[in-house]
């Protein structure tokens, strides 16, 4: 007898409380959609490029309005690639350039800063105007002000800095407001649509041609990988970095009367960067219970080089063979187009709802 070969889900799809019982009920329109996040994570984001392909290139623009884009890290140079004029050509122009960096043994914080600098100037091509005037699309960056030890870039200041942030989180997640304070960059035509932030000292202030690459720069610099970015136009003098160090995965007070739809390299929300590692650190179910979270299936990872999405890991896996983690790199952005056709085959066929579990 001939086996029967079923192909396993790529889409591991978790709904907040309201949009489980939404989308149950009426299914999921483009027209929902009004909020996307886009988590930190480094080269994770190359590994759902064909997410965000279908979402930014074919089922959004089927019902065009005006929908917020917030990201920190890697999750804001996705979205700034989708407000380029073509989305598609920016997502996948994101992915090449990121790819095609390659750096030695023992590279210097500096010189990885000027590789991403040179990676945004040939991402952006100068459209940094297009970005900010986006007719759809309202760009929103979130970074960290740094406090004591991790306003330096000293490896030994900085290393102690950060032992005592990892303490201050272990003891609360309250404590990092001792280290850090949120900024949110925003689009000037919109302040963000969040309820009163009121966990850690948060600051909002609009994004400008004078400022975007820095709030981008920013919002990637990871400590002891980039160096900070200082003195960004339009704010206070200060230490600017990761925004995914407060907001990893963007467990934000959401308000709008539609979903937010996040695509995401996990089915978990971790509020922090230095959560990853404590398992009873979740997101808060108030805040996420409009969100539509999609994600890779522990089958589809299962499938892919090493059984993962690529990492930061993968330059030390590849030192020496930047060749084999290119190759490694693009067969994940290619089979990833597996994840945007399945999104698309269950919102069309009215199936999403049967597959939603509670997130």
């Amino acid at each position: 007898m001939t086996a029967i070969h079923v192909k396993s889900p790529a889409l591991s799809l978790r709904a907040g409380k309201r949009a489980l019982v939404r989308i149950r009920e009426r299914g999921l329109q483009p027209a929902d959609v009004g909020i996307l996040p886009g988590a930190a994570g480094g080269p994770k984001g190359l590994g759902i490029q064909g997410l965000d392909l279908a979402l930014f290139g074919e089922w959004l623009p089927r019902a065009p309005r005006e929908r917020t884009l917030i990201g920190a890290s890697i999750g804001s140079w996705r979205f700034a690639s989708a407000c380029l004029p073509d989305a598609c050509a920016g997502i996948q122009r994101l992915g090449e350039l990121y790819t095609s960096q390659r750096f030695a043994k023992g590279v210097s914080m500096a010189e990885v800063s000027r590789s991403c600098v040179k990676l945004l100037d040939e991402l952006l091509e100068g459209q940094d105007a297009a970005v900010l005037n986006n007719p759809f699309y309202r760009l929103n960056v979130v970074v960290v002000r740094s406090h004591g030890l991790l306003q330096h870039d000293h490896r030994g200041k900085l290393g102690l800095g950060l032992s005592s942030v990892i303490g201050s989180n272990l003891l609360g997640r309250s404590r990092l407001g001792r280290h850090f304070d949120r900024v949110i960059m925003h689009d000037a035509r919109q302040t963000p649509p969040l309820a009163t932030l009121n966990d850690f000292r948060s600051h909002f202030h609009a994004l400008a041609e004078t400022n975007l690459r820095h709030a981008l720069l920013a919002s990637g610099s990871i400590p002891m990988v980039m160096e900070a970015i200082r003195d960004i136009p339009g704010l206070e003098p200060g230490t600017y970095r990761d925004g995914g160090l407060l907001d990893y995965h963007l467990d934000l007070p959401y308000q709008g009367d539609g979903v937010v739809l996040y695509p995401h390299f996990t089915d978990r929300v971790i509020p922090g960067w230095f959560d990853k590692g404590l398992p009873w650190r979740r997101g808060d179910g108030e805040r996420l219970q409009d969100v539509l979270l999609l994600a890779p299936s522990r089958e589809y990872l299962a499938s892919l080089p090493h059984g993962k999405l690529p990492d930061r890991s993968d330059f030390k896996r590849y030192l020496g063979n930047d060749d084999g983690r290119e190759r490694c790199w693009r067969k994940a952005m290619a089979e990833s187009q597996r994840l945007g056709d399945e999104f698309l085959e269950l919102a069309d066929s009215g199936r999403i709802g049967e597959r939603l579990a509670p997130l």
